[in-house]
């Protein structure tokens, strides 16, 4: 018999640690995305740009959700099965990853092109110039777009719930489920632990920003 709504927070909690773990890992797996696609997209050659165009504007023109169950339910029929933690990683990772390629491309168009003509000035090759140069400068104009769309990949992680996969959201359905009389409060539970942990989110960024910022001047 459940007396107090305190008694629904360790399952949360569990839930909760499975959506920081999906958020982490999909996090990493979208930067990396976001910097190889965004580089793709601003590459000499006609076909890299082509097929990186073609992957951004596929995954930011199709649903999360239909990409989620494509790489949970479809691809088991053609001898690929993921589990749902792998699959719910590779899903956030290529759909975030999209739009976070545009932010690279953009930040790295935004440098100005008195930075590559100082880089050639130095002797340096394309490689160097974009590695020593341009990309920590565009660093800081990334970080509060990313930031800004890691937040929107925590909210995004409760999908995973259409895959049965325990996370935050899926742990406060099934508490719901038994204890309907307790709804409203296991809602604003799960309101407030997803507003937390974007809280927290949001602070890191930002102290980064003013960390970065406070070491360019």
């Amino acid at each position: 018999m459940i007396t107090s709504w305190m008694e629904f927070i360790p399952l949360l909690m569990q839930g909760a640690k499975i959506t920081v773990e999906i958020a982490f890992l999909s996090s990493v797996a979208a930067v990396v995305v976001s910097l190889v696609t965004g580089l793709c997209r601003l590459s000499k050659l006609k076909i890299i740009r082509f097929l990186a165009s073609v992957y951004v504007e596929f995954f930011r023109g199709s649903s999360l959700l239909i990409q989620l169950f494509w790489m949970y339910f479809a691809l088991p029929f053609i001898g690929i099965e993921l589990p749902k933690l792998i699959a719910a990683v590779i899903a956030f990772g290529l759909n975030y990853g999209a739009y976070g390629s545009e932010i690279v491309r953009s930040s790295i168009d935004a440098i100005p092109g008195g930075q590559w003509e100082a880089g050639k000035a130095l002797n340096m090759k394309y490689r160097q110039t974009l590695v020593h140069i341009v990309l920590p400068q565009a660093f800081v104009r990334m970080l509060p777009p990313f930031g800004n769309l890691l937040i929107e990949l925590i909210k995004g992680t409760s999908l995973v719930y259409f895959i049965t996969l325990a996370d935050l959201t899926y742990q406060a359905m099934v508490l719901r489920n038994n204890y309907i009389s307790w709804s409203p409060q296991i809602l604003v539970l799960l309101l407030l632990i997803y507003f937390i942990i974007a809280s927290l989110v949001s602070f890191v960024m930002r102290f980064a920003e003013r960390k970065i910022a406070a070491g360019r001047m």
